[in-house]
């Protein structure tokens, strides 16, 4: 059942009293905690398994806000704020007195966003403060979209989930590291590269290692219990049945390119033609491969322009290299 001011009430009684509350947003669900309680941002890593120098992303009620979570608002961040929020949109900034450094992993640097969802808006609205709010997972693994991925992922860890339907981005936000002279993408995400250089009149690089920690930078991350093999389109249907063969259990992202194909395979993902469709839907495709059994996915890399940047993104760090943190 969606959200009710109800709920939002209780939820607002359980940030301040300490607890966690999945939220979501147009990206994906988060934990939620009460950004300025340190006890409560530490058990958000301890629910999610994260690393505690892994910074987390404050969300807040509106671009207005952003001068009480960071030391100073240069002027391009002020002109991405007024651009893309609320919305799929993280800056990195200096941080200000009020962000604990539990939240930002130790780093003198925060990530901020308003996210756009009403379920979560209405919540930072009466709770009057921020919310730190990572994706509501176990860490490294598929980030969740509805909030029965939620509930079967972190059950009672979780002390109240706030159901807003599934995610209409379906990806992370994109973060923009704003502290410097250069802006520069360090995670793509829901606002795509083009978007960004449109507003700004000028590339934008996104380098493919960062001095500054942000989420999503382990090599293994957005990861099913599947193992992912990355290989060219046109040589999915070969790989998927060579795998078949041998006895795996083989899950198969099919593109758009080559439906119709037959594949030989235990389960077949139809990759949507729409880079907005395929990111809206590709969690949710990872998660039912696993829920099928499978031990392997055959996927390919989409063209990496917008959306495309960030779904070649998760592919590759879902198909990453495993390993305990």
């Amino acid at each position: 059942m969606l959200a009710r001011t109800d709920d939002i009430e209780e939820a607002v009684g359980v940030l301040r009293a300490g607890g966690l509350v999945a939220l979501p947003t147009e990206t994906v669900y988060g934990l939620g905690a009460n950004a300025e309680d340190a006890a409560a941002v530490a058990r958000i890593f301890h629910v999610k398994g994260r690393p505690p120098t892994h910074p987390l992303i404050v969300h807040i009620g509106g671009a207005r806000q952003l001068d009480e979570w960071v030391e100073e608002v240069p002027e391009t961040a002020r002109l991405l704020a007024e651009r893309f929020w609320p919305g799929p949109l993280t800056l990195v900034l200096r941080r200000g007195a009020r962000v604990p450094l539990e939240a930002t992993g130790g780093l003198q640097t925060v990530a901020v966003r308003v996210p756009d969802h009403p379920v979560a808006l209405a919540l930072l609205a009466a709770f009057g403060g921020g919310i730190t709010a990572p994706s509501a997972n176990r860490f490294g693994s598929v980030s969740p979209t509805t909030a029965d991925d939620v509930r079967a992922e972190l059950g009672d860890a979780v002390d109240l989930v706030l159901d807003g339907g599934a995610c209409q981005v379906g990806v992370e936000s994109t973060i923009v590291d704003v502290t410097g002279d250069v802006p520069a993408i360090l995670r793509p995400g829901g606002v795509t590269r083009e978007d960004l250089e449109a507003v700004l009149g000028r590339p934008l690089a996104v380098p493919s290692a960062s001095p500054v920690r942000v989420p999503g930078q382990h090599p293994s991350h957005y990861a099913p219990r599947a193992r992912v093999v990355l290989v060219e389109p046109d040589q999915v249907a070969a790989a998927a049945e060579q795998a078949y063969e041998s006895g795996q259990r083989v899950g198969v992202f099919l593109p758009a390119a080559f439906a119709g194909t037959p594949v030989k395979a235990h389960a077949v993902a139809a990759v949507p033609a729409s880079l907005d469709a395929y990111a809206r839907e590709l969690y949710g495709f990872l998660r039912e491969l696993d829920r099928q059994g499978c031990d392997l996915i055959v996927a390919s890399l989409p063209v990496e322009e917008g959306l495309g940047l960030a779904l070649a993104n998760r592919l590759r760090r879902a198909a990453g290299p495993r390993s305990t943190v």
